[in-house]
């Protein structure tokens, strides 16, 4: 065989084998969570987590310019999932290095301000959960706030959009200092998603891609036992106010994608009857019970 006839053949190889792992990889298109008639997991429950806290100076640039000058004040949960196949992380929170900052941290022009009072790994810790328990990690999209501690979660598989692994995994985005709370998951075991993603198989937790805060950001559906369906909305609204009017921040991603977004998820709302936790809203968020109480 001449060598020209070798490195063909290598070539042709190598190609079948990296087409093959792509298969495995399944990109989904959008639909909707399963119906509501589905049978709920008796055994699901949630707990929320504090994940950090802080204050925004001016709250115009979170609401698509309007109430200028308006201070207010948000919250930063992560949420565990516990279902009889496995456990899910959503969200990851502000870094819990931010602990050893009593006065916070504002970065940039200082028109956000982080605080954390208590660290996601000592409240993991009080309710009995090791990081390396955790069979999924999903983040809503990679923001910082997001993302604080990712990296307790690299031995997990990781569940995320492609558009938002193939935006947060450029060279130019792991050169942010952001980076370092999540650059470990590059090494991590990754589902690459394109739509919906049933989570445990049975309907009861689904992703859905929600993409125009990032290029590939996702919301939560879970269908609990007890409570009933919830939607929890990583930043698609960041406020009551947000969802009732149609507002959002600034800096998203694409507009036109975000209202798109919108009403695609506020139709499923009205079509399963599922309750939506706006993440950040602190007044909503007053009300639901903390770890380690459970969400049934």
């Amino acid at each position: 065989m001449t060598e020209s006839r070798r490195l063909a053949l290598r070539t042709t190889v190598a190609s079948s084998v990296v087409a093959a792992a792509l298969a495995v990889v399944a990109l989904r298109p959008y639909h909707p969570p399963p119906p509501l008639d589905q049978r709920a997991v008796r055994d699901l429950h949630l707990q929320i987590l504090e994940c950090g806290y802080g204050e925004i100076r001016d709250v115009a640039a979170f609401s698509s310019g309007f109430d200028r000058g308006v201070s207010h004040a948000f919250v930063d949960p992560c949420y565990l999932i516990r279902h009889p196949r496995g456990t899910l992380v959503w969200d990851a929170g502000l870094p819990d290095s931010l602990v050893r900052m009593p006065d916070g941290w504002a970065p940039g022009a200082g028109n956000v301000r982080f605080r954390v009072k208590r660290t996601l790994a000592s409240q993991l810790a009080e309710i009995g959960f090791r990081p390396s328990d955790a069979t999924y990690l999903a983040l809503s999209h990679m923001h910082y706030d997001h993302v604080g501690n990712a990296h307790l979660f690299a031995g997990s598989t990781l569940l995320m959009q492609e558009a938002e692994h193939r935006a947060a995994f450029s060279d130019s985005a792991l050169a942010a200092p952001s980076a370092r709370s999540y650059e470990r998951l590059r090494s991590s075991k990754t589902i690459l998603l394109n739509g919906t993603h049933d989570v445990f198989g049975d309907g009861s937790v689904v992703i859905m891609s929600a993409p125009g805060h990032t290029p590939g950001h996702q919301v939560l559906f879970v269908r609990l036992p007890k409570t009933g369906p919830v939607l929890l909305s990583g930043d698609l609204y960041h406020f009551a106010k947000n969802r009732r009017l149609r507002r959002m921040p600034l800096f998203n991603f694409d507009r036109e994608m975000t209202l798109r977004s919108m009403d695609r998820i506020e139709a499923s709302l009205a079509r399963t009857g599922a309750a939506l936790w706006i993440q950040h809203d602190a007044e909503q968020n007053a009300t639901l019970p903390r770890a380690p109480a459970s969400v049934r």
